[in-house]
């Protein structure tokens, strides 16, 4: 069955009054917006029958409301986002929602390109990004960090969006994080358009309280001044290289403090002008009075003269394949080649320079905890391990790191790993195996706790299964 097209339902009063800054124009363009309609079995061919292998695990959805790629008839690929009828039991105000993000089609959103509503099925189609999100080129790189150019490109590009989605009445976003910006095949960010679908609609507007804007704790509710917070998050992000609660960023920006929210990776790589700047407006961004932050308009005015490198393509400033230049052959990241070869001093220096990026959670988590004695004592155990670590001292480690584990709950998959690779150092290779299957367990998609694993397997002779973990572990890195 070919692509069919559909004219939308007009809006109705008390679909949520979420959308009330939508005006008059805005509702005559949705009037007049015709939105491809594909079949179930379309979209089922697509996605190799919504396959379990098709998941998007990397977009961060959480929940039953997930996203498959898929592939048309004509190749373009596509992200396919599948609700429950619980999402949705009414197709009129999905096919109503729909149409208003359909209609916002802007070179800086990854856009809406279709639905499907089939007996109780309800899907979004939109383009596909294939160079990976901000959390992964952020949080999760292996060999070089993201630029500052490149970083301030994603700022400017996604206050870009957020404006253009503002004036054409989408004022309102939900949960803006790094998973929603994601890098298109020129490796230019595009922020997700799955973010502008309704929030009655689509689970909790916030699901880390530490990063909600203080109106929708003391109230349940957002409003557009909610988004400016919420990019004041992202910019914190991108200065860091870590998720830091903005209360913490707060705290350190008013005691002066603010050059320790800078990224160490970046260090000499940009102006303390253009630093201070940044760190200026994330501030005014997060200020607690909505009526005191500035619009996207100011935003995007702000972050024009910080721009660098202009004249240079994103794909090059992000080191991804782009045209007909073929993928680099290489197969694994370095830590990957380390582990196949059991180059265990080059693990140990991979290890040390990756530091505890996987772990900003828990260790935000820790931050948060009462100090007492107790606790002082069982981080002092991890203070210890980690020095013994660095010094090779890994027989030391080992029991440091045993102590801080066994006192607590908050357990850190980058703790296992750097246990695991002690362990391999002393030539247990079963406990190592152990550390670094706890390492997965804590972090599902790590290619470092594969890598750790199938150095663990080659140590106890299971050659066969070294190299399916190594490249379980490269498919990891490739997606």
């Amino acid at each position: 069955m070919g692509t069919r097209f559909c004219l939308c339902f007009r809006p109705s009063n008390n679909i949520s009054n979420l959308n009330d800054s939508e005006d008059i124009e805005a509702g005559k363009e949705n009037e007049k917006y015709w939105l491809p309609e594909f079949s179930l079995d379309q979209l089922r061919v697509a996605t190799s029958g919504f396959s379990s292998h098709n998941v998007v695990s990397e977009l961060g959805e959480k929940g039953p409301n997930v996203v498959y790629k898929g592939k048309l008839e004509d190749g373009r690929l596509i992200a396919v986002k599948r609700y429950t009828l619980s999402a949705w039991p009414d197709s009129r105000p999905f096919l109503e929602e729909a149409r208003a993000v359909g209609r916002l089609s802007n070179e800086r959103l990854a856009n809406l390109i279709g639905c499907c509503v089939e007996d109780d099925e309800r899907f979004l189609v939109a383009e596909f990004m294939p160079n990976a999100t901000l959390f992964k080129h952020l949080f999760q790189w292996e060999t070089q960090p993201m630029t500052w150019a490149m970083r301030m490109r994603v700022a400017l590009y996604v206050a870009q969006a957020l404006d253009c989605c503002s004036s054409k009445g989408k004022a309102l976003y939900h949960d803006l994080n790094a998973y929603r910006v994601m890098f298109d095949q020129d490796g230019n960010p595009r922020l997700s358009c799955f973010g502008l679908i309704n929030y009655s609609t689509d689970g909790k507007s916030y699901p880390n309280l530490a990063f909600a804007p203080p109106e929708f704790l003391r109230t349940g509710r957002v409003i557009p001044e909610s988004m400016v917070y919420s990019f004041g998050t992202l910019l914190l992000n991108l200065l860091s290289g870590r998720h830091i609660p903005p209360s913490h960023a707060l705290d350190l920006i008013r005691d002066k403090n603010f050059l320790m929210l800078m990224d160490s990776c970046l260090e000499g790589h940009f102006s303390n002008d253009d630093g201070t700047e940044l760190v200026r407006l994330a501030s005014k961004c997060l200020q607690y009075e909505p009526h005191n932050r500035p619009n996207f308009k100011y935003i995007v005015s702000a972050l024009v003269p910080l721009q660098e490198q202009t004249e240079v393509p994103s794909y090059v400033l992000m080191g991804v394949p782009h045209g007909n230049i073929p993928p680099k052959q290489t197969v694994l990241s370095p830590l990957g080649e380390a582990c196949s070869r059991l180059d265990l001093a080059r693990i140990h220096e991979i290890l040390l320079m990756i530091g505890y990026k996987e772990d900003e959670e828990a260790q935000t988590e820790l931050s948060f905890q009462m100090w007492t004695d107790q606790m002082q004592e069982r981080l002092n155990f991890k203070k210890n391990g980690d020095a013994a670590f660095r010094a090779k001292e890994f027989a030391s480690a080992i029991d440091f790191y045993t102590e801080f584990i066994d006192r607590g709950s908050i357990e850190s998959g980058t703790l296992f790993a750097r246990r695991c690779l002690c362990y391999l150092m002393s030539d247990m290779a079963q406990e190592a195996l152990g550390d670094a299957m706890q390492a997965l367990v804590r972090h599902p998609e790590w290619p470092t706790a594969f890598y750790l694993q199938a150095a663990a397997l080659k140590s106890l002779g299971l050659d066969n299964d070294a190299e399916q973990t190594l490249k379980d572990g490269s498919s990891i890195c490739q997606t």
